[in-house]
């Protein structure tokens, strides 16, 4: 189920986290057995380093751009752009400018 967002409500997505001076700021939308959904965002030069996931992570920047390197290749993100970083595989996630991404974990 979803929570921490209105429900029969039009919104935007990238209005739903703000921005914090020096900080990675995240919104949890779904979190269960199955699926994550959560909304980043991130200052300028702000990152989360290397990790795993458990389950395919596609990623959907909503402002901004971003730095992602999966596997050790490096993909530049701008508004509207999406890529799915595959289970198990090493990825980090870098501010190349103040951005907002929705992250979606599927298990």
């Amino acid at each position: 189920m979803y929570k921490n967002i209105k429900k029969q409500t039009k919104l935007l997505l990238k209005d739903q986290v703000a921005y914090q001076a020096g900080q990675v700021v995240s919104k949890t939308l779904v979190q269960n057995e199955s699926v994550s959904m959560t909304i980043f965002s991130f200052d300028k030069g702000e990152e989360i380093s290397t990790h795993a996931a458990g389950g395919d992570a596609m990623v959907t920047v909503l402002e901004g751009k971003g730095r992602f390197t999966i596997g050790g290749e490096v993909y530049y993100l701008e508004t509207g752009e999406t890529i799915i970083m595959p289970k198990d595989i090493p990825h980090a996630v870098y501010g190349e400018e103040q951005f907002k991404m929705l992250l979606v974990v599927s298990y």
